[in-house]
């Protein structure tokens, strides 16, 4: 309860902020219309564009009392270091219009090479992230369909590209970030412990196994990566002169970036944004944004051995607001969760080693984050601060909470180049001051603090 006050008091006196600047006038990007339409006056038939993320991370994490290292203490995808280079993405897409046949349809497509949660499946060199056509034939309903990002929290449906942070929220990462149990272990035939995808695979790992190349291993399948595969209707309208409303409404499958639907049954998204704009276009308008979106739908796992595919409930929603007006940006942004949260046996094991729990299928939580840059007049530097917080298995006797302050730098060097400098300070804890916590929190005491330094080139 008292985050949920802290969260209140830092959104009121955010948007009164907000408010106050915009009374004095560079529109906050409306991604709706970024991804997935082309201006009929000015695309191409085939624009071929891209961006490579190359970065270097550090983890000053310590082991457990027996020498054991869990995921917090380690680096992502590959779970099974501490430190190092690597590839975060490479993304090579082409997007364009029907020229000259049909301007009124559009196309975008997206390949995904880097090293990351969505080609890190075992034997994935790369995977199509986006692959979607946009028929804007209906005034006021255009009608999207393919693989694409669904409608729905700022972070998650912002170009991944012009992010101004190297790792996402802890709840953008483990409530919106959909993990998928491995198909390879839904079957729990013989099967004596909790049925999962990471049962007889599940660390922590000493020193010395990191040594060797011990990984976790767990992530037999993509991550959704904020996408699914279905059918969108959306618009956005100049309500004033300088007030734009934007709407989305989609059926999916529910699947994230795999092709199937597993359960037979469809998950639905809305989202409503209005946005008093101030100028420029593109990523990097300026304006301020309110917005609200929903999340439902269910999927199909097994928590034990014994009981079989059982339907959950996954239902997601949230609010928010950002204001961008050179040199100032803040946003801030309340997040809540209903079923499958990411962790115990209903999923690959990803923070503990034991949760008393049994599984997060039906299980709450909640996240918020308030965020803020600075662009340093006349120079290319800007600075940015974010404090971000979220609570898994909220009111459970293994309720834990993860938060972290993020301070950043960025220096462009052009406007399609640019480098990152991050440092986390993390307080990750199981905290219902229960029994239930204390295996829990022998692994994660001496989760430490992260940095980072990430170069993005867009072309």
């Amino acid at each position: 309860m008292g985050d949920k006050k802290q969260f209140k008091r830092a959104l009121i006196s955010t948007v009164c902020t907000l408010a106050f600047a915009a009374a004095g006038t560079t529109h906050a990007a409306n991604w709706l219309m970024l991804q997935g339409t082309e201006p009929t006056d000015a695309a191409s038939r085939a624009e071929v564009w891209g961006f490579i993320q190359a970065s270097y991370q550090k983890d000053y994490s310590k082991p457990n009392a027996t020498g054991g290292y869990i995921p917090p203490k380690l680096l992502g995808p590959n779970l099974d270091a501490q430190d190092g280079f690597n590839i975060d993405r490479a993304r090579v897409g082409v997007r364009g219009t029907g020229f000259p046949l049909d301007s009124r349809i559009n196309y975008f497509l997206l390949l995904e090479m880097g090293n990351n949660g969505i080609t890190y499946d075992g034997n994935a060199f790369a995977k199509l992230t986006d692959a979607s056509v946009t028929l804007n034939y209906i005034p006021g309903a255009r009608v999207r369909v393919g693989l694409f990002k669904t409608p729905g929290s700022e972070e998650a449906l912002q170009a991944i590209h012009v992010f101004d942070y190297i790792n996402f929220t802890e709840g953008g990462n483990l409530l919106l970030n959909e993990r998928f149990p491995s198909k390879h272990f839904v079957d729990c035939t013989g099967v004596t412990a909790p049925c999962n995808a990471s049962t007889g695979n599940v660390g922590p790992y000493t020193e010395a196994q990191l040594q060797g190349g011990a990984s976790l291993n767990t992530f037999q399948g993509p991550v959704g990566a904020f996408r699914d595969v279905g059918i969108q209707v959306f618009d956005a309208f100049d309500v004033s002169n300088d007030w734009e409303m934007s709407y989305a409404a989609m059926v999916g499958n529910g699947n994230g970036i795999e092709f199937d639907n597993s359960d037979g049954k469809y998950d639905t998204y809305l989202y409503l944004s209005g946005e008093k704009k101030f100028g420029g276009k593109g990523p990097k308008a300026e304006g301020l944004k309110f917005f609200a979106w929903g999340q439902w739908g269910t999927r199909l796992l097994a928590t034990t051995a014994t009981s079989g595919l059982q339907s959950y409930d996954r239902d997601r929603a949230g609010l928010g607001a950002k204001y961008l007006q050179k040199p100032f940006r803040a946003t801030a942004e309340y997040i809540t969760a209903d079923g499958m949260i990411f962790e115990g046996p209903d999923k690959p094991n990803f923070y503990f080693t034991s949760v008393p729990n049994l599984n997060g299928a039906d299980a709450k939580g909640h996240s918020w984050y308030v965020e803020g840059g600075w662009y340093i007049p006349n120079t290319k530097f800007e600075l940015d601060t974010r404090y971000d917080t979220a609570i898994f298995n909220e009111d459970r006797v293994d309720q834990h909470t993860f938060s972290k302050w993020t301070l950043g730098a960025q220096y462009h060097f052009n406007p399609k180049t640019r480098v990152t400098l991050n440092y986390e300070i993390r307080n990750f804890e199981c905290d219902s001051g229960l029994a239930q916590c204390v295996a829990p929190n022998t692994n994660l005491d001496g989760v430490g603090n992260k940095i980072g330094l990430q170069l993005t080139a867009i072309f």
